[in-house]
């Protein structure tokens, strides 16, 4: 399994695999073309609310994660979260995210979740 996060703002590489938006939001000044996005699973995205919590310091990361981690337990976020695995066990699966900081972000906590199956 091969699951990596990049900024959707880098150029696409050819080892790529799958691309996914894993953002609820579309990036800013940034045309669909050029981010060459293959799957967008709004509702494997944090929710607004938890978005909006996060990004005004809040809570810590952890807090972040877990509460993250509790919204993916809703049955469509589970299913995607599923479907995920599926694509980065036949190959390379590259997670996108606007966030400047991607280690600190929902998107660690995805391929958190996708590399070690708990979900």
């Amino acid at each position: 399994m091969s699951v990596r996060v990049r900024r959707v703002y880098e150029s696409p590489e050819a080892d790529d695999g799958v691309r996914v938006l894993v953002d609820r939001l579309w990036p800013r000044g940034l045309s669909k073309d050029a981010a060459h996005v293959d799957e967008w699973p709004k509702a494997l995205t944090p929710s607004t609310d938890l978005r909006r919590w996060y990004h005004a310091d809040e809570g810590s990361y952890e807090e972040f994660s877990d509460r993250y981690e509790a919204e993916l337990d809703n049955p469509e976020a589970a299913a995607l979260l599923s479907h995920i695995r599926e694509l980065a066990a036949k190959g390379t699966v590259t997670l996108l995210t606007a966030a400047k900081e991607p280690d600190t972000s929902h998107a660690a906590v995805l391929v958190r979740l996708l590399e070690d199956g708990s979900r």
